[in-house]
């Protein structure tokens, strides 16, 4: 349904003075290079708290990954402990502090930068660079499809023009006021998505009268669960897959281990770390940080579970036979516009687009950054002006939209975890060294990001059923959809990557290290 048009103008129109009047303030206090690409390096905690979080929260997680918990259930929640044990504690405790350090003492402004500075190395710097731009655009592409399609399904207006408008409104604050002004809409947006999100907790348990009944009826329903699901391992909404089955497989090797570890090693995240004064300003948005990321993404993955109580007492279906052709991505819109009272439904439609909004805006930043300033200054001899670097962004911008339009249904959730887990296989075990060592192997660092990167991608187009099946490489090369028997083709790239990326960087440190006395020998660039 429609919502009231009066009341949709009303609070849309003040939301985006408000994030129009940030992106100016962000214009306004960008002088030079230093303020464009890590904030001027003086950023409040509780700004960095709500940027990291609304960066790492999109619509991804309350869309997507929504829907991924209303078809398989509650064991999501595995995710929401790793978010915040390993995307809070260790991110900002063991990860943030030292990458604030080694930055600000190194003076790099984006993650490839660090990275190259960090090795001495123009290859890290560029390779970095050149992974980003290629991988993050199908990552930017599902924030897209997701912001896009809760616009339609809510307004009911074409799908292309909620696409165009969405991104444009986007582009306008990134390329004009840079990374302040991402920082200063990302903490207005991340207080918005509290805000919503905890109403929507809270409007689900009483629509369902209560936690108690809410969960006793969702446990009942374990007989609805449809025969392919069962035939795949899972047992009910309430929880885990069986162990060792396909659908197991899927759960904890894609959605939980590829975004719970792939968090550690994203770009657009781990250049936050650079944008605060000092490392106690990291120790105080921990008390944000982990709070935030609870109710968002703990929210999620219980209200989408808990889709299936509603759609059944009210359309005898569950959530998946209620969704839009089948594609899990409508169900929390759907569910939003048909359960929730119609003010709820404007201003949760403004948290949604403020978490679609504020992961876009860092991820078109970082894409844009590392185009127009890490690889373009190793195409050219002259360092790249300003001018460059927002064109780069803009031209980034436009790439993500064109792939939105080709990506198929039900890939919000599978995507970003494509994306997470291949930062993770290709900078995660690279990244960790050039922090934690005084003088960390350039060749092991060589060898990791180049073998995480390959094995990632050779086991998504040969091995992994979801990617190699849609692609038909193998079979066109090889006559199957995947190279391996089961259980392989439904084990993630990252649980095969990750480990031969860290075992190259051992070997080629104890090359280092068996050479280091050997007389001029040397590794560069």
């Amino acid at each position: 349904m429609a919502v009231d048009t009066l009341t949709f103008a009303l609070v849309t129109g003040a939301y985006l003075l408000l994030v129009i009047g940030l992106g100016y303030l962000g214009y306004r206090r960008t002088k030079g290079h230093d303020d464009y690409m890590v904030a001027g390096r003086k950023i409040h905690p509780v700004v960095l708290a709500l940027s990291y979080g609304a960066t790492f929260i999109s619509t991804s997680a309350i869309i997507g990954f929504g829907g991924v918990a209303a078809q398989l259930g509650m064991g999501l929640m595995w995710l929401t402990v790793l978010c915040i044990g390993v995307g809070v504690l260790i991110a900002f405790v063991v990860f943030g502090k030292r990458t604030r350090r080694i930055g600000q003492r190194l003076n790099a402004v984006t993650f490839p930068d660090l990275m190259g500075k960090c090795y001495g190395s123009p290859f890290m710097q560029t390779f970095t660079g050149l992974l980003i731009v290629v991988g993050m655009p199908l990552y930017t592409a599902a924030i897209l499809i997701g912001g896009a399609q809760f616009i339609t399904s809510t307004l009911l207006i074409p799908y292309d023009t909620a696409l165009i408008a969405f991104a444009a409104v986007v582009a306008l604050y990134v390329v004009v006021g840079g990374l302040i002004a991402v920082m200063y809409t990302d903490a207005l947006q991340g207080a918005i998505m509290l805000i919503g999100m905890t109403a929507l907790l809270v409007l689900t348990y009483l629509l369902l009268g209560g936690v108690t009944n809410a969960h006793a009826a969702l446990d009942a329903l374990s007989g609805e669960v449809p025969a392919s699901l069962a035939a795949a391992g899972m047992t009910g909404w309430t929880s885990m897959p069986e162990f060792g089955s396909s659908l197991w497989y899927t759960l904890v090797t894609t959605l939980i281990l590829g975004v719970g570890i792939g968090v550690l090693a994203q770009p657009q995240l781990a250049v936050r770390f650079m944008t605060v004064r000092d490392s106690r300003s990291i120790n105080r948005a921990v008390l944000v940080g982990g709070p935030f990321i609870l109710m968002m993404t703990g929210v999620a993955f219980t209200v989408g579970p808990l889709t299936n109580v509603y759609f059944s007492e009210t359309q005898g279906e569950i959530a998946m036979q209620a969704a839009t052709a089948g594609n899990i991505d409508t169900i929390i819109p759907l569910y939003i516009n048909a359960a929730m009272p119609d003010l709820f439904i404007v201003v949760f439609m403004l948290a949604l687009l403020a978490a679609a909004m504020s992961t876009l805006s860092s991820l078109f930043h970082t894409m844009g950054t590392s185009l127009g300033y890490d690889i373009w200054q190793h195409t050219r001899s002259e360092k790249p002006s300003m001018r460059t670097i927002q064109l780069a962004t803009l031209a980034m911008i436009v790439v993500s939209v064109l792939l939105a339009y080709v990506m198929p249904g039900s890939i919000i959730a599978r995507a970003t975890a494509m994306f997470m887990g291949l930062g993770a296989a290709a900078f995660l075990p690279a990244y960790a060294l050039a922090l934690f060592s005084d003088r960390p192997s350039l060749r092991g660092a060589k060898y990791s990001v180049v073998t995480g990167a390959v094995v990632w991608f050779f086991w998504t187009a040969f091995v992994h059923i979801k990617e190699s099946a849609v692609l038909g490489l193998a079979e066109f090369l090889f006559g199957v959809e995947s190279l391996l028997p089961m259980p392989w083709p439904v084990i993630d790239p990252l649980v095969v990557a990750l480990p031969l990326s860290t075992a190259a960087l051992t070997a080629g440190w104890l090359i280092d290290r068996s050479l280091a006395g050997a007389p001029g020998h040397a590794e560069t660039s």
